[in-house]
């Protein structure tokens, strides 16, 4: 099969994080390949002079591959944009742990050299598209029911394909894709699961009483949730969309095999590093404890990387970015 010549780029750029050099250096890829590199008229600011920067409509209309300079939540958020219309999306990391991203900023020129040459697999990701109130929202992550203030409860009843499954009544509940489920629902004890697989999680937090297990479901079930507690609930979508979920509020759940094309270049060697990094977010130990485990050649160049870390702000792990 003979695929498309590259011809135009999409960025995607962390809020905060500086990531000009890695903006210099895709820009100057570009001019060297005729490639046109664009950008969202959001991150208008954020983009050097040279990125051509359009409304979302043309953006994504013209775009024939997206990079993303961030961390993971970034890349959600460049996945996102391509549910209606997958193209592949290439994460350079600038984050802190980076469980989707693969790519570290000193190689973004020989992975946009494969990206232009089609050297590269396509990793699949679902995500869960949610109904309520009238709208759908999609997420590659998770979405989370909770109370509405803080301390409070959620009370849930579950129907899935049009039986009655059950109830919740917890502090949360985190209904995952396989690519959120090193997240949220892996700090409350779910399941790790294949981003291959094409399943929903459902994972309460803290159960009181009702259903107090993960829950996986085949991608083909109608998941149906109601709102049964006196108290306002929130539905928060990959952690950056809160919706408002009152009592009597129901939200419908369907998982979406094949939503986005994640870009891996070396998919044995990113399977092993996300390996080694959930491995790390299980040990109870903090950083500087981490790496009084290592050689000693290598202790001291890691300390000294941890308290630059902490001098910028950057402790603990963090949630994705």
């Amino acid at each position: 099969m003979v695929r498309p010549r590259l011809a135009c780029v999409g960025v995607v750029v962390h809020p905060t994080k500086p990531v000009d050099d890695s903006l210099r250096a895709l820009l100057a890829w570009g001019d060297r390949h005729a490639v046109t590199v664009v950008a969202r008229a959001p991150e208008a600011a954020r983009v050097p002079p040279g990125v051509e920067v359009l409304p979302e409509p043309e953006f994504l209309d013209r775009v024939d591959a997206l990079v993303s300079l961030g961390g993971d939540g970034t890349m959600l958020g460049a996945m996102r944009l391509t549910v209606d219309r997958p193209v592949p999306v290439l994460g350079v990391n600038h984050g802190n742990v980076g469980f989707l991203v693969e790519v570290v900023p000193a190689e973004i020129g020989p992975a946009l050299d494969r990206l232009a040459e089609h050297r590269y697999e396509v990793e699949e990701h679902s995500c869960v598209e949610i109904d309520h109130d009238g709208a759908t929202v999609v997420a590659f992550n998770d979405v989370v029911l909770g109370a509405g203030a803080p301390g409070g409860s959620v009370e849930l009843d579950l129907e899935v394909e049009g039986t009655q499954f059950g109830y919740y009544r917890c502090d949360a509940l985190v209904l995952a894709t396989p690519t959120g489920s090193t997240a949220y629902n892996y700090a409350a004890g779910g399941p790790v699961i294949s981003p291959n697989a094409d399943v929903l999680a459902l994972t309460p937090v803290a159960p009181m009483s009702g259903l107090s297990h993960s829950i996986v479901l085949p991608a083909g079930d109608a998941v149906r949730i109601r709102q049964t507690h006196v108290d306002d609930a929130v539905l928060r979508v990959d952690g950056v969309m809160t919706l408002a979920f009152p009592p009597g509020a129901v939200a419908t759940a369907r998982p979406h095999p094949d939503a986005a094309q994640v870009v891996r270049l070396d998919p044995d060697r990113h399977a092993q590093r996300s390996r080694v990094k959930l491995s790390l977010l299980d040990l109870p130990l903090r950083r500087e404890q981490i790496a009084e485990l290592l050689p000693s050649e290598l202790r001291e160049d890691v300390l000294t990387r941890l308290r630059e870390h902490r001098r910028q702000g950057a402790l603990g792990w963090g949630p994705p970015e």
